[in-house]
């Protein structure tokens, strides 16, 4: 390997990161790889693995690649595949974009090194023209990139459970080796992605920094989108500029403004189709002066060329994210990270100096997965019914999915079989006509996955497929031609196929509607509580605000005030409506609202501010404070939206299916610091 590393590909010699890796994976450790965007940790995990592979003589499938993205596994996959070349082996790509053709060959050769995702590995487990024993059966180690991606929602309590079903079919532990930029908890993610097996060595890997890494950073209020379309158009010519919008509908926004402008613009989100982002994303590349709008798809490590600016239109909401964009920038000799915010509105505008503040902090967000994942044990149980043909109740019991405890388990079994989604027969489980009902359709395909799809329309211009949208863009009333924004382009619908959901359309020269459904995401304690920190006056640490932008903080500061104290908790009177000004996030204020509306406090609200609560207007102060005590194990009554929202939630009992959304709506430590605070009444 050191011969093609030096000679291949030209490095004088490895990075600190690479070298640190090198002896924990020889020696068959589990490892968590940290280091910021572009630090190299593909290589520190796979240059080590195909020694391994040399060495130890691996035959067959050997090492899973696992990413959170297709278009990353795809962009991935040619660099791995001239590394695996090295050695006359091969690295190929294995989810739903390829051909069933490729995928037959691969069975009938198995390559070295398979890059796909969770949902494509149990579709091999759960198939019955795919050989998974000659497929996986030779597997010895995974690298999961982005790990930090997968253990924040349930796509990781997934991706566990498909790992232990496959090591299940080696007969033998895989080892793990996950890959992350900077968490605020490194060794308790790696001990999740452990699993079961936390008997195994294991190590963190996180060297220094090489050097001091400076970052020119800087605060712009634009007052909307217009302006940040100005500003864009107007700042950084010649240079290449990736902006991140918080929304598939701002990005096509910002985009036909941009080119209004005169400023060459792609796009890059999820409701374009996978030719169309590719096509956005390869022209960038190759181009120079120019600016791609891309939502959180690029935060990760797919590779568009050397960027000189990142763009934040607001700001993202974790610090995590903010690195993440950040370290697109500054790698080339002689240039810098950097970002700049450009915010529409005083709420963005705090937002990114609460982010700010806490950059400056050093901080970063724990990685915590979501608790509860009991819909997930009624999934795995029907798809390992699927997978094996028929299971015992002790194969379902064993499963330790989520770390869900047996007696749990069983209540979900239970409900399984007395709802026909499991059926049994002489000691063994199958799949039942229920089961078969609700996911059966296109070979349990929705079965196989963990996240819910919203109804979308496919927009097509002749045979080639430009995206989706929302269907409400096709039904809400228009006058004159219907015409639609996607990609950066306005089209005008000429057909609508209503029952196969398809749109045909060409271009226009009308301005189009764009529209996606979504739910607000609920800002983190750790976040809001920055903001209010901002509003006291804390400053920014080395970002620069422009003279709008100090201008613009310094009003908000002077008007919401009030609303802060250092050492209390403001409570607000103006006629009926009370507030009690908690600064401590959705989730902390879901627990808050349900102790005080238990005590007769507070009213039931439709929806939960990030930074106060509402109270009846004959609330005392000291009723609130002891109300706020009170039990911090409660949970809410969740909306039917939530529920919804809850993939699998239909395989639950109902009381089950609450208690998981429920118990991810809350925060309780975020409400123990409001015990901790004086009530503090503002002045009338």
């Amino acid at each position: 390997m050191l011969h093609h590393v030096v000679n291949d590909l030209g490095w004088a010699s490895l990075r600190p990161l690479q070298t640190e890796a090198v002896r924990p994976l020889l020696a068959g450790s589990d490892a968590l790889l940290l280091a910021p965007t572009a630090g190299g940790k593909t290589e520190a995990a796979v240059f080590p693995l195909l020694s391994r592979m040399l060495v130890e003589d691996w035959r067959g499938t050997s090492v899973l690649y696992v990413c959170p993205l297709r278009a990353l596994l795809n962009n991935l996959q040619p660099r791995l595949a001239s590394y695996a070349g090295w050695l006359g082996r091969s690295a190929e790509l294995w989810h739903g974009d390829v051909a069933a053709g490729a995928r037959r060959r691969m069975v009938e050769q198995p390559p070295d090194l398979l890059l796909t995702t969770p949902e494509s590995l149990e579709a091999v487990l759960v198939s019955a023209s795919v050989d998974e024993r000659r497929l996986l059966g030779q597997v010895r180690a995974v690298v999961v990139d982005e790990v930090h991606a997968f253990a924040g929602d349930d796509r990781g309590w997934h991706l566990l459970a498909v790992l232990d079903r496959v090591a299940a079919v080696t007969g033998r532990p895989l080892q793990r080796i996950g890959l992350s930029a900077t968490v605020g908890n490194p060794h308790e993610l790696l001990r999740w992605l452990q699993g079961a097996a936390t008997d195994r060595d294991s190590t963190v890997v996180a060297p220094p920094s090489e050097g001091a890494v400076t970052a020119d950073l800087e605060l712009d209020a634009v007052g909307s989108l217009d302006g940040a379309a100005t500003v864009l158009s107007a700042l950084h010519r010649g240079e290449k500029r990736l902006v991140f919008a918080d929304s598939r509908r701002t990005c096509e926004e910002l985009a036909t403004r941009l080119q209004a402008r005169g400023t060459q613009t792609f796009v890059s989100h999820s409701s374009l189709s996978r030719d169309e982002r590719h096509r956005s994303e390869q022209a960038f590349a190759e181009a120079r002066d120019c600016v791609i709008v891309a939502t959180s798809t690029l935060e990760l490590g797919i590779d568009v060329g050397d960027l000189d600016r990142v763009v934040q239109i607001g700001a993202p909401r974790t610090v995590a994210s903010f690195l993440q964009r950040l370290g697109r920038t500054g790698r080339r000799p002689g240039s810098s990270r950097n970002t700049l915010f450009l915010c529409r509105d005083d709420e963005e505008l705090l937002r990114a100096a609460g982010l700010l503040r806490l950059y400056a902090d050093g901080f970063v967000e724990d990685v915590v997965p979501p608790p509860s994942p009991l819909h997930l044990v009624a999934q795995q149980a029907l798809a390992l019914a699927l997978e094996r043909g028929s299971v015992t109740r002790e194969d379902v019991l064993a499963a330790p999915t989520g770390g869900v405890p047996v007696a749990d388990r069983a209540v979900v079994l239970d409900h399984l079989l007395a709802t026909a989604s499991l059926d049994a027969d002489g000691g063994l489980l199958f799949v039942g006509p229920e089961g078969e009902r609700r996911y059966g359709r296109k070979h349990f395909l929705e079965l196989l996955s963990v996240f819910t799809a919203d109804p979308v329309f496919t927009v097509l211009h002749g045979r080639s497929e430009i995206g989706t949208v929302d269907p409400l863009v096709m039904t809400r009333k228009v006058t004159g031609p219907r015409v639609l924004v996607l990609a950066g382009r306005d089209w005008r619908v000429t057909h609508v196929d209503w029952p196969r959901h398809r749109v045909w359309v060409e271009p226009s020269d009308a301005p189009g509607q764009v529209r996606w459904a979504g739910t607000p995401t609920p800002q983190s304690y750790d976040l809001t509580n920055a903001i209010r920190r901002v509003l006291l006056g804390a400053d920014l640490g080395e970002a620069a605000l422009t003279r709008r932008a100090a201008a613009q903080l310094a009003a908000v500061r002077a008007e919401q005030g009030g609303l802060v104290d250092p050492g209390g908790t403001v409570l607000t009177r103006s006629g009926e409506e009370v507030r009690l000004w908690t600064w401590i996030g959705a989730r902390g204020n879901a627990l808050a609202a349900e102790l005080l509306q238990r005590r007769g406090l507070a009213p039931a609200a439709d929806r939960l501010d990030n930074r106060y609560v509402r109270l009846f207007p004959d609330a005392s102060a000291p009723a609130v404070l002891d109300a706020l005590r009170g039990d911090h194990d409660i949970l809410p009554e969740p909306s039917a939206a939530a529920l919804e929202g809850l993939k699998f939630a239909d395989l639950l009992p109902d009381a089950l299916a609450r208690r998981v959304v429920a118990s991810r709506s809350v925060d309780a430590p975020a409400v123990r610091t409001l015990t901790r605070r004086r009530l503090v009444l503002a002045a009338q």
